[in-house]
């Protein structure tokens, strides 16, 4: 499991902008598997599972919860983002849910995520907001949006 703490952690520092303080330390990381329920998906570049020790191009973690699962974090590789890697990616998580017993999946992003049509092509819908729910480093706000996807 270490081996893929730092592997996630890795693609954590690639893929997310410091200026909005996204990304999770290893602690924060490490506490979130502690939990009961919550589990990490890897992915490599052709879209499979990586074999033990090869490069992974994306991760995802989850959590269930009473018949809903929710994508705690999720990020491809800046070198693999557009080749179908996010979509396999959240394919995987929708399976993983539904075999958990989840009837629906949520996610949360920034109002500017380009990953926004991503989701949205995949079937997720807005369902909320958080005004100015993010500070980036320069202090500018911006909302977060909440999003749905029935799974069953």
């Amino acid at each position: 499991m270490n081996d893929d703490i730092d592997t996630i952690m890795t693609l954590m520092e690639a893929s997310f902008d410091p200026v909005w303080g996204e990304a999770w330390n290893r602690r924060q990381l490490s506490d979130s598997l502690s939990m009961p329920h919550t589990q990490y998906s890897l992915i490599d570049a052709g879209g499979n599972c990586p074999p033990v020790g090869d490069k992974a191009a994306g991760f995802a973690l989850t959590k269930y919860v009473a018949g809903e699962e929710e994508v705690l974090l999720i990020a491809v590789d800046p070198a693999h983002r557009s080749k179908g890697i996010g979509s396999a990616l959240l394919r995987q998580c929708f399976q993983s849910a539904i075999t958990r017993g989840a009837e629906r999946i949520f996610l949360e992003m920034r109002d500017n995520n380009t990953a926004r049509s991503l989701y949205e092509r995949l079937g997720f819908e807005a369902i909320g907001r958080r005004k100015d729910y993010y500070t980036s480093a320069n202090g500018s706000r911006i909302d977060a949006i909440t999003f749905a996807k029935t799974l069953l």
